[in-house]
């Protein structure tokens, strides 16, 4: 069970990760094992804090259905590829947490008994409860619907306080800040503001699921020392987003 070193901000988090996040520029490694490990490490931080920790992994790294549907693959048959991409991530960052000594579950929006748990609400907030990280994989379990989606989805079944998404960038902002440098970051916007101004970062699908749940959504960038631990303790860091 976790020791609390300082006080957390908030009780129950759901951590959204993308799966491109698992790889390295500077490698051909779908999943790269040095990023996973650094990841559960950032983990591992917060998790001593008490925290209740569950997460969604996206399978970008592997398989994006949206894009092979764009080639000409069919869309169904795409996603359901894509949500199988995310059963392989999940099992990564499970095996590496395992190592540092926390206690794990797997839960899949697919039945793969010999893998993982189904997922079943109940379960999954006792595991919560229990001090284990849940990992939810394989999406809503439908076609169509992001990641983001799921991670939506999932924060609202389990009562988180918050969704936190982590990315490549330190937050929200005006215009690709790769591409535009007159890009300004925004601190905090609106549910409403972010779907008005259709800001990239999470689809719309995802924000209003938030929206109607009035949850709030932290945007900040992974790769950032300390970033994950001080989210947690309530620092300034990204971009919130709440509610009207």
């Amino acid at each position: 069970m976790p020791t609390k070193t300082a006080k957390a901000k908030y009780k129950r988090i759901l951590l959204k990760l993308s799966g491109e996040a698992l790889r390295s520029k500077d490698s051909v490694e779908t999943i790269c094992p040095e990023i996973v490990q650094r990841l559960a490490h950032d983990i591992h931080g917060i998790y001593e804090l008490g925290v209740e920790i569950g997460i969604v992994i996206g399978g970008g790294n592997i398989w994006r259905g949206l894009t092979a549907s764009h080639r000409g693959m069919e869309r169904t048959t795409a996603d359901y590829m894509g949500m199988l991409a995310t059963v392989i991530n999940g099992l990564a960052i499970q095996s590496t947490l395992e190592e540092l000594g926390i206690q794990t579950r797997v839960q899949t929006a697919i039945r793969m008994d010999m893998v993982a748990e189904p997922f079943i609400r109940r379960k999954a907030v006792r595991h919560l409860e229990q001090g284990r990280v849940v990992i939810f994989v394989a999406g809503t379990g439908n076609p169509f619907f992001s990641t983001d989606t799921g991670a939506a989805l999932r924060a609202n079944e389990i009562g988180a306080e918050i969704v936190l998404k982590a990315t490549k960038v330190n937050g929200i902002y005006t215009a690709d800040p790769n591409k535009d440098p007159k890009a300004k970051k925004i601190d905090q916007l609106t549910h409403g503001e972010a779907l008005a101004k259709r800001y990239g970062v999470m689809d719309a699908t995802a924000f209003s699921l938030c929206q109607e749940n009035r949850l709030p959504i932290i945007v900040f960038d992974l790769f950032a020392p300390n970033a994950l631990k001080d989210v947690v303790l309530g620092k300034k860091v990204g971009t919130l987003v709440v509610p009207e």
